[in-house]
This record gives C-alpha cells, sequence and structure tokens, in this order.
C-alpha cells in the first residue's frame, strides 16, 4: 500500500478509505491510481467489513487528474492504461469501478473539488453526500478526451441520457445543490464525512448477508429483463431465508437487543 496517498481504516465494521493528498487536491497521478486500487483490494480482503466510507482529505474530494504530470511522458499513466485480462480494460477504470464490484456499500463524502476523473471515482460509490458548495463536472472535454474511468457503468444509472451527455458535452462545473437536483448525489450535508460515517454505521449494524445481497440485487438487475431480475430476487431471497443471520435479525427485531450477526468470510 502506497501509504502517503491512500489510507485505510477499519473500526466497528466500517472501513474509512481516505484520498491523502491535500496538498495537490487528491489529483490522480499514476501513484495515486495505484494506491486506490490497493486500498479497494484491502478493503475487499479484509473480513469483517460491512460499509465503507470513501473520502478525501484537506480541501477537496478529488480534483481529478493531475494535468502537471498526466500529459507529460514520466507520467507512468501509459503503463496504467495497458489491457488487463477479465471485464475491466485497465487499471485507470479499476480505481473507480472496483467500488462498484465491491459486495459491501460505499458512501462518498465529497467537499470541493470533485472532477473529471475524480468525479467518476465518486459515482462508483454507492451512496454519494455532498456539501451544497462542492463544485463537481464531468470535465474531459477540457482537455480533447473522453470520461473513460467506467463512468458507462454508473452516471446513466443515476440520471437521464440527455443530461449524462450535456455534462460531458460541456464540461460545465456544477455545484452539489444542482447536483442534488440531478440526483447525481444522494443529500447534502454540510459535514458529509460525519454524515457518511453515521450512515455507514447504521448499514453495518443490518445483517451484512441481507446489504450485501441487496447490492447485489440492484447491481445485477440493472438493464436485464423482468425475467431475469424476479428470478434473481426469488433466488437472493431464498438463500437469506432461515440463514443465521436472517434468524439474528429476527431475535434482534422482536427482542429489541443488538443483533449478534456473523460476518461473510
Amino acid at each position: 500500500m502506497t501509504e502517503e496517498r491512500v489510507r485505510v481504516g477499519v473500526s466497528e465494521h466500517v472501513a474509512r478509505v481516505t484520498l491523502a493528498r491535500p496538498e495537490k487536491h487528491n489529483a490522480l497521478d499514476a501513484a495515486m491510481f495505484e494506491a486506490i486500487v490497493e486500498a479497494a483490494e484491502r478493503v475487499a480482503a479484509t473480513t469483517g467489513v460491512r460499509a465503507v466510507v470513501l473520502h478525501g482529505e484537506g480541501p477537496s474530494f478529488c480534483s481529478g487528474l493531475d494535468v502537471s504530470s498526466a500529459f507529460s511522458a514520466e507520467s507512468g499513466l501509459d503503463g496504467a492504461t495497458e489491457p488487463l485480462r477479465g471485464p475491466v480494460p485497465n487499471r485507470l477504470q479499476r480505481a473507480a469501478y472496483d467500488w462498484v464490484t465491491l459486495p459491501v456499500p460505499v458512501v462518498a463524502a465529497v467537499h470541493g473539488n470533485c472532477l473529471g476523473a475524480g468525479l467518476q471515482i465518486a459515482l462508483a460509490a454507492d451512496i454519494r453526500i455532498a456539501t451544497p458548495d462542492a463544485r463537481l463536472s464531468v470535465m474531459e472535454v477540457k482537455w480533447g478526451l473522453i470520461p473513460d474511468i467506467s463512468i458507462t457503468r454508473t452516471l446513466p444509472r443515476l440520471v437521464g441520457i440527455d443530461v449524462a451527455k450535456e455534462l460531458t458535452f460541456t464540461g460545465r462545473v456544477f455545484t452539489g445543490e444542482e447536483a442534488l437536483g440531478l440526483g447525481i448525489v444522494t443529500r447534502l450535508a454540510e459535514d458529509p464525512l460525519a454524515a457518511a460515517q453515521e450512515l455507514a454505521e447504521e448499514i453495518a449494524g443490518r445483517s451484512p448477508d441481507a446489504v450485501r445481497g441487496a447490492k447485489r440485487l440492484f447491481d445485477e438487475s440493472w438493464n436485464k429483463p423482468a425475467e431475469e431480475t424476479l428470478a434473481l430476487e426469488a433466488a437472493i431471497q431464498l438463500q437469506l431465508m432461515g440463514s443465521p443471520n436472517q434468524l439474528a435479525a429476527v431475535v434482534a427485531g422482536v427482542t429489541k437487543q443488538p443483533p449478534q450477526f456473523i460476518d461473510p468470510s
């Protein structure tokens, strides 16, 4: 783990992932991309994690590509775009998409600048809580590029395709308050990190099997026909019914006592 770039801490079943390059507004160079991928891998491999808080240290969540180095021959980003085996073509995309495929919910706390690739990382979270004055943008057109950090798997799920196109074609900056109206952020808070932590702790208090099953249900059923999505609902529910964690949830609900859940391995 590149500790100076990204920190991971786990407490009470909640993993806190901190983008830790505050002097650069957490701008993304090759080392930062690599550290984010490693952080996602570490969280995925840690037994007992039931929810994740993803945030940026300092004045911004993430200001996007570190343009001072991104387009230089020495940036190291060329290697990061080399093809990988499997469903994700390159490691740049994994920095965002790994949060989509993480089996537990991810809550992003957005403040300051959340631009370009930084926005795409935030979009990969299941839930986004932002300050009203946060600055967001699908900014890649400014550099003559398209957004390619897995945005096709995130933004069109949240907004109409016309809105996605307008934001991408113009690269305009919009506020957290407008993002709420567009459906890009879930809700606003003056202290999004505290709000994200509180929400993650609430999620962590639920059955980890049920929460993981719900995330899988919504993620896998997007754009599939009714026959497949209804079958998936039934299959996941059948796995949950009568399982130790489902019974523990029932006991807790009846007795009003804290539930005793078993974390998936």
